[in-house]
């Protein structure tokens, strides 16, 4: 007996469950749907991406709906295009035996003159994105005000994401007396103000701990310089030869300038970012999802909904500000039961962070170090016996190797095996022979600040190595400074600018983002750095420093009775 038949689920169901090969149902499954077919309620789900909650409100759905009329009784909002077809998908393989149902998707970058046909022709479910929704209600192509059923799938990246009075305004057109059923990976304030407003006494299920991280993911943090991320972000991949990753940065920028250095350097890597097409976007994720990419470098925005299985890593190339964000890009990995790991590639300055979302996840982060230069050659060594042997030997091979056997023929077999293997192995002990170790001591000295050094509270003056020799006033370098860290103008002050180099104060506050964000960071191909002033009043001594050829001009001695005088502001 399927174990999903003690569920409740019917006949027509149970076929298309065992057509597609399911045995178990899931622990959200178990809890959700017996609860949903029973009852007339609403309902709150907590439970992490990946644990099979489209089915969980799916085989209900469906088996709720009346097929033979064609009016729409059930709608789906999800955050992104990419999951709204998915669960589209889905719905429509477990619907394969209810004669007469049919789902229909409504999402941005398509024409809304066809699917508003698609909804005129007769649509019991519609899956839509908040955004697309809301404008065709605005044009009046679709009519939800007698539906029965609304779910919110994926609750807390739609409000994350800015849809909040989109799904206040959507909810607003539907029937008081519907059922809600909301589905999140966490519970933060937004999400709880929705299920106040819109839902009646709701039915709480809640798989794990709440806002906590799955059970099969295991969390890393590597300690470095932050001007060397890229560098250990090289190391890890080439550690795990059979990486299937997604990347994690903060900006565009950052993902963009990833891709282009990880493509570069010979790795199977795109980016993924807002200010691709979508159809460039639909190229890069069927790339992704076909293995040809290894690496997807993406924005939190532009990688929600991703819903691609066996991921191997999730690497934060840079920490989110909010916790939740962080628990939602670990639980792009650890899917489905298998086991995943979520890395951290932290500077000394984010330590506190690790802390923070520990006490939330309330998973404890393992320090680990950068592989050395030796272990990384050791692990490409045995992957490339082990490819080597696992390798299916393609017979059109055999028309070339008489020529072949001539060449080799005064090779032995272990000089002929040991040639093959220094082909690949070469490559990589070439580059890493002189490697330096990347691990910084979390309690030792070394260039990036300790969490101490940071000023708590008061006000920080910085000094950056960019002035009026850069074509820099005092305002451009405000609006220069505001534009890249995202900050107030404001929240910049007492600029002063010098020839070559300025200085520049904000509140202790916005500290933590400066440095972040001006790690490795460059600005017409030369390398913009910014340190905490040792002198408040504004004197910077130090040597100028290299990076790829760039020189950073620190002050020299004397400067100020000298050189010119900086305009302040």
């Amino acid at each position: 007996m399927n174990k999903f038949e003690k569920l409740g689920l019917n006949e027509q169901l149970l076929m298309a469950i065992e057509d597609m090969g399911f045995e178990t149902p899931s622990e959200v499954q178990e809890k959700a749907i017996p609860v949903l077919l029973a009852n007339d309620t609403d309902m709150v789900s907590l439970a992490q991406t990946g644990t099979g909650k489209t089915a969980a409100f799916g085989f209900p759905l469906i088996q709720k709906i009346n097929a033979n009329d064609k009016t729409t009784q059930g709608l789906i909002l999800s955050p992104t295009r990419e999951l709204c077809l998915q669960i589209t998908n889905e719905l429509k393989n477990y619907a394969k035996y209810v004669k007469g149902l049919r789902v229909v998707a409504i999402y941005g970058g398509a024409s809304i003159t066809e699917q508003a046909r698609d909804v005129k022709r007769g649509a019991q479910i519609i899956v839509a994105t908040p955004g697309r929704m809301q404008d065709m209600i605005n044009r009046r192509m679709v009519d939800i005000t007698e539906i029965e059923y609304c779910v919110l799938d994926e609750a807390d990246e739609m409000l994350n994401m800015g849809f909040y009075e989109d799904i206040s305004s959507i909810l607003s057109h539907t029937p008081k007396e519907k059922n809600t059923w909301l589905f999140s990976a966490t519970m933060p304030r937004e999400v709880a103000t929705i299920a106040k407003k819109f839902m009646h006494s709701p039915e709480e299920i809640t798989v794990g701990t709440k806002n906590s991280g799955t059970d099969t993911v295991q969390h890393e943090y590597y300690l470095v310089n932050g001007r060397e991320r890229y560098l250990a972000l090289k190391r890890l991949a080439d550690a795990n030869p059979d990486i299937f990753s997604v990347i994690f940065c903060r900006t565009k920028r950052d993902t963009q300038n990833v891709a282009e250095k990880l493509i570069e350097d010979g790795y199977n890597a795109a980016a993924l970012h807002g200010d691709l097409s979508q159809n460039q976007r639909d190229m890069v994720m069927k790339a992704f999802r076909t293995r040809q990419i290894q690496m997807l470098v993406a924005t939190d925005v532009a990688a929600r909904g991703i819903d691609v299985d066996d991921i191997t890593h999730v690497i934060n190339y840079q920490l989110p500000d909010e916790i939740e964000i962080y628990n939602h890009r670990s639980g792009r990995t650890g899917r489905a039961g298998k086991s995943g790991i979520s890395i951290v590639i932290v500077a000394k300055s984010e330590l506190r962070k690790i802390k923070a979302i520990e006490k939330v996840l309330k998973k404890q982060f393992e320090a680990k170090k950068i592989p050395s230069s030796m272990e990384i050659c050791e692990i490409q060594l045995y992957h490339l016996a082990s490819k080597i042997k696992n390798t299916e030997i393609n017979e059109e091979v055999n028309h070339y190797l008489p020529a072949i056997n001539d060449v080799l023929r005064d090779i032995d077999r272990e000089e002929l095996i040991k040639k093959m293997v220094s082909v690949e192995f070469g490559r990589f002990f070439n580059y890493y022979k002189n490697a330096k170790d990347l691990n910084v001591n979390a309690t030792g000295r070394d260039k990036a600040p300790a969490v101490d050094d940071i000023p708590g509270e008061g006000d920080v003056r910085y000094f950056i190595n960019v002035g009026e020799r850069d074509g820099y006033d005092w305002k451009s370098l405000k609006d220069f400074l505001r534009d890249t860290v995202d900050l107030d103008r404001d929240d910049i002050f007492k600029v002063d600018v010098k020839e070559s180099f300025s200085f520049f104060n904000t509140n202790a506050a916005h500290t933590e983002i400066i440095l972040q964000t001006f790690t490795d960071f460059k600005k017409d191909g030369r390398f913009v750095n910014i340190e905490i002033s040792k002198n408040p009043g504004g004197s910077h001594k130090g040597r100028g420093r290299k990076r790829n050829g760039n020189k950073f001009s620190g002050p020299n001695k004397g400067f100020g009775k000298k050189g010119r005088k900086g305009r302040r502001r």
